[in-house]
């Protein structure tokens, strides 16, 4: 039985290992905040031990317990004491992009969580809709906050970066 837990666990991290890890990442950023928070999820797994019918179901399952185990690790580090995020250095990217990134995760996490599964996972919106339990109405407003939200902020860091030259 150990043995068959253990596979099954190599198995999900196999497949949906980078999946969680970048979506954890965008809500948290921090790469030790992740780690712990996908530990957490993991254990979470190997005790409810759900039984799916689907793939589909699975990874929808998998996602939503990570990003719901990030809101609650927020929340916590929100009440509790307050920890700097490490620089994005460590990321292979251009500035741009790490701009870009550091931008996303300032964002609110309702927005974080649609952004990142319409556009970097490739998710439709009804698709979104049944793994966050939003309606598609919801959804599609979110992601239009959330962009509206980065234009701006992008359209301020432009701002400052035009009055230094």
């Amino acid at each position: 039985m150990a043995a068959k837990k253990e596979e099954e666990m190599k198995t999900v991290i196999g497949i949906y290992g980078d999946l969680l890890y970048r979506t954890a990442y965008v809500l948290l950023g921090n790469p030790h905040d992740v780690q712990d928070v996908l530990q957490e999820v993991l254990l979470k797994y190997m005790e409810k031990a759900p039984d799916f019918h689907e793939e589909a179901h699975r990874k929808a399952w998998l996602l939503k317990v990570t990003a719901n185990l990030c809101k609650d690790y927020l929340r916590f580090n929100r009440r509790h004491a307050y920890v700097n995020l490490e620089e994005l250095g460590n990321i292979r990217a251009t500035s741009a992009q790490q701009d870009l990134l550091k931008t996303i995760i300032s964002l609110p996490s309702k927005w974080k969580t649609v952004l990142l599964l319409h556009y970097v996972e490739g998710y439709r919106i009804n698709e979104i809709s049944r793994m966050t339990g939003l309606t598609e109405n919801a959804v599609k407003k979110r992601l239009q906050r959330g962009r509206e939200a980065l234009k701006q902020q992008l359209t301020e860091c432009e701002g400052l970066y035009e009055q230094y030259e």
